[in-house]
């Protein structure tokens, strides 16, 4: 067992949070199977190191497991949904933690141009002109609270309004509930009555005031905009690393969950008269 000594390492109250979260090891199936070799804790760890440092996959300290095993374990899980029922599940948890019901009613969505590395492709990135930027875009629906809900990454040279429609059909699809899209500018227009007639989705979008001089908050589309903040804090999302787009969304999930997982236990430690912030601890 390693020697918990990181920033990114989880406490000993995220793991019991994150942990029945996970899938079932082969081995405690009715078909069976070897034990894992690696701890699933030192795997979420390594993951979560990777998004904090942005380091490479390849350049993870020693005492983690072998990253090749933690990047497969990062691709399958992603694969198998498991990262997107984790954050749903944990959203659902601080949402009721704040008297809110668990489905949320009312999103804001936005988007977010992000310089792309050389390791991806040029099937799976663009130009964007009018932020001049060449890369992907993240496209990103979060609830009024700023938690996120679905994540999808384009290339940086496909419109908002078309990248809209696949966003907002999965988003139906995962989130019938949802009844109201905030959202700026760039989403009006024929999306509206598209997304009304063939989604029963109602989006309402905010503009600037045409009056308005240097920065100003937006009522709504703030909300969004410290969501993409939030993500930024991880330095792995300075810029966008991964070779494919499943992957730039997975991280992007994990960055969620960090982030919901720590608020979820400084809320507990407050409640029980603890410090909100703790030291990193060690074994």
């Amino acid at each position: 067992m390693r020697s918990r000594c990181y920033p990114s390492d989880t406490f000993d109250d995220e793991w019991v949070l994150i942990e029945p979260l996970l899938p079932t090891p082969a081995c405690e199936t009715r078909a069976g199977g070897w034990p894992e070799k690696h701890p699933w804790r030192e795997i979420v760890d390594a993951i979560r190191y990777v998004l904090d440092t942005g380091c490479k996959w390849r350049a993870l300290p020693k005492d983690f497991p072998p990253w090749r095993t933690c990047y497969g374990f990062m691709a399958r899980w992603a694969a198998a949904g498991v990262i997107g029922r984790i954050r749903d599940q944990l959203r659902e948890r601080v949402r009721r933690n704040m008297g809110r019901a668990p489905g949320a009613v009312a999103t804001i969505i936005d988007s977010q141009s992000i310089k792309a590395a050389e390791t991806v492709g040029k099937d799976s990135r663009g130009y964007d002109a009018a932020k001049k930027i060449n890369g992907r875009k993240r496209h990103l629906i979060v609830d009024t609270k700023g938690l996120p809900l679905f994540v999808m990454v384009t290339p940086a040279d496909m419109t908002d309004r078309d990248a809209a429609k696949e966003v907002l059909f999965r988003l139906r699809l995962m989130h019938p509930e949802i009844t109201i899209v905030w959202a700026d500018s760039a989403y009006a227009g024929q999306l509206v009555t598209w997304s009304k007639k063939y989604l029963n989705l109602t989006i309402k979008t905010v503009s600037r005031p045409k009056d308005a001089k240097g920065f100003i908050v937006l009522p709504r589309r703030w909300v969004v905009e410290r969501s993409h903040a939030w993500v930024m804090h991880a330095r792995r999302h300075a810029r966008d690393y991964e070779r494919l787009v499943q992957h730039s969304e997975s991280l992007i999930t994990w960055a969620a969950i960090t982030l919901m997982t720590r608020r979820i236990t400084q809320r507990q430690s407050k409640r029980a008269g603890q410090p909100a912030s703790r030291e990193v601890q060690r074994d």
